[in-house]
């Protein structure tokens, strides 16, 4: 009897050294898991939205949990505190300039924050520092986006469905070349016709090339022009010769124009009073006309005195004399001719 109630003692008495084993050890590996007996620092974000962050939730650096999110408490102005304790032996990695922003542990797991960034240049933080926050899109946010993207899908597979429509019964100008055979063997021809002329395009420049190939052939006229030093320089003497001419045309219209403004300026020479005094003028065609009336006066006065009685022998005898002279002048003449020709 004794000994039965021995041994239920010591059976009961194991049962609770393993229990309390296997408590200590749970104990241990959840604060493990949570960090709760590693020694840390705390260090705060404000977020606008923390999207169901709850205390608790992990910390990570580059891929690494350096810590838990201790409390979540409001501010003014809409804004959410968030304290974070930060392991020590991570704190020398962390950065003051770094930024904490919320994400997701996996696809559709717990929210964590994630710190990220930060320079070298920049001492670690320390307990009670701030870091900087990059607001994130919402998953409502994110949705809205998503529904306004599909309206704009949706609208443009309308369009292109009544563009397909229209272009199947032949409306517009793609409808009309995909459904009007005539427009389709116009354009054809068109095409050929650009064809044809990118050919004749080809042709000619060949032909080109060959014309210039001659052209640099010696003995051409356009390689005597780029090659031969006399040609060129009998060139430049003439181009400088008509250059002279020129020269001398210009001071002779220059003296010309000069000799005519000194003619209509000044008005008391000669040529100056012929051109500008219209009474000189006139005087001088009254001069003229009297003149000609004298001339044609004497001319009958000397009729009249070859037909008087008493001048009448007078002019028949140098009427002869002339006749006899007449002759030698004649023969005079001809052999003055004849000496000029031999």
């Amino acid at each position: 009897m004794e000994t039965s109630t021995r041994k239920r003692s010591i059976t009961v008495g194991l049962f609770v050294v393993v229990g309390i084993l296997i408590f200590v050890v749970g104990i241990l590996t959840i604060g493990s898991m949570k960090k709760v007996f590693a020694t840390s620092i705390s260090v705060k974000s404000i977020f606008h939205d923390v999207n169901g962050l709850k205390p608790g939730n992990n910390v990570w650096y580059s891929g690494v949990k350096i810590g838990t999110v201790k409390k979540i408490r409001f501010l003014d102005n809409e804004q959410v505190e968030v304290m974070l304790n930060i392991e020590e032996k991570s704190q020398e990695f962390v950065r003051k300039n770094a930024k904490a922003k919320i994400s997701t542990d996996g696809l559709i797991g717990n929210k964590i924050i994630v710190i990220y960034g930060g320079t070298q240049k920049v001492p670690a933080i320390e307990d009670g520092d701030q870091l900087a926050v990059e607001k994130i899109e919402s998953t409502e946010e994110m949705l809205a986006v998503l529904s306004e993207n599909n309206k704009n899908l949706l609208g443009i597979t309308s369009a292109f469905k009544t563009i397909s429509k229209n272009i199947l019964e032949g409306k517009g100008t793609v409808g009309m070349l995909l459904n009007d055979e005539r427009l389709y063997n116009d354009v054809d021809q068109t095409l050929a016709a650009l064809k044809k002329a990118s050919v004749n395009a080809q042709v000619m420049t060949a032909s080109l090339s060959g014309f210039t190939a001659k052209l640099n052939e010696k003995g051409g006229l356009a390689n005597d022009f780029a090659t031969d030093t006399v040609i060129m320089r009998d060139i430049r003497a003439t181009v400088g010769r008509l250059n002279e001419t020129v020269s001398s045309a210009n001071v002779m219209v220059n003296n010309l124009k000069t000799t005519t403004e000194s003619l209509n300026s000044n008005k008391t020479s000669p040529l100056g009073v012929l051109l500008h005094d219209e009474k000189t003028a006139s005087n001088l065609k009254g001069t003229l006309q009297n003149l000609e009336s004298s001339t044609e006066k004497l001319d009958e006065n000397m009729e009249a005195l070859r037909s008087n009685f008493l001048f009448r022998r007078y002019f028949k005898k140098k009427a002869k004399e002339d006749a006899k002279q007449s002759p030698a002048t004649e023969s005079a003449v001809n052999e003055s001719v004849k000496d000029t020709i031999k």
